[in-house]
C-alpha cells in the first residue's frame, strides 16, 4: 500500500528535524566539502556527525565520493539549498513579524504608564 504524500512529507521533515543535518545542509550550499572541514565548521564528536552524514546519505539528499583517504559530501540536487533559502525566508518574515509585535507591546506599555 502506498504511503499518502501528506505522510511522505512529514516523514521527510523528521528526517531534517536535526540541528547537525540542518548546519551540514547549510554549509554544502556553498559547494562539495571534504568531512574534516564539515567536522571543523560543525564542532561535533566524529561519531555523532559521521552518524547524521549517514541519515542524509540514505535519505539521498546528500552524495559522497571517496577520495583517496578523504570522504567529500556534496548536496544531491539544487532543490535542497532551494529549501534551505525559503526556510531562511520563512524565519526571516517570521522573526521580524515577532520583532513588531513586541515593539506594539513595549509602546502599549509605555502609554498605559
Amino acid at each position: 500500500m502506498a504511503v499518502p504524500l501528506y505522510q511522505a512529507k512529514a516523514e521527510f521533515f523528521r528526517m531534517l528535524g536535526h540541528p547537525v543535518r540542518i548546519r551540514v545542509l547549510e554549509l554544502l550550499q556553498s559547494g562539495p566539502m571534504p568531512v574534516r572541514d564539515l567536522l571543523a565548521a560543525i564542532e561535533v564528536e566524529p561519531a555523532a556527525l559521521s552518524q547524521q552524514l549517514a541519515v542524509l546519505r540514505r535519505s539521498g539528499i546528500v552524495t559522497a565520493v571517496r577520495e583517496g583517504a578523504t570522504v567529500v559530501y556534496a548536496l544531491a540536487g539544487g532543490d535542497v539549498a532551494e529549501l534551505m533559502r525559503a526556510a531562511r525566508r520563512i524565519l526571516t518574515e517570521m522573526l521580524a513579524g515577532q520583532n513588531e509585535l513586541l515593539t506594539e507591546l513595549r509602546e502599549a506599555e509605555v502609554s498605559a504608564q
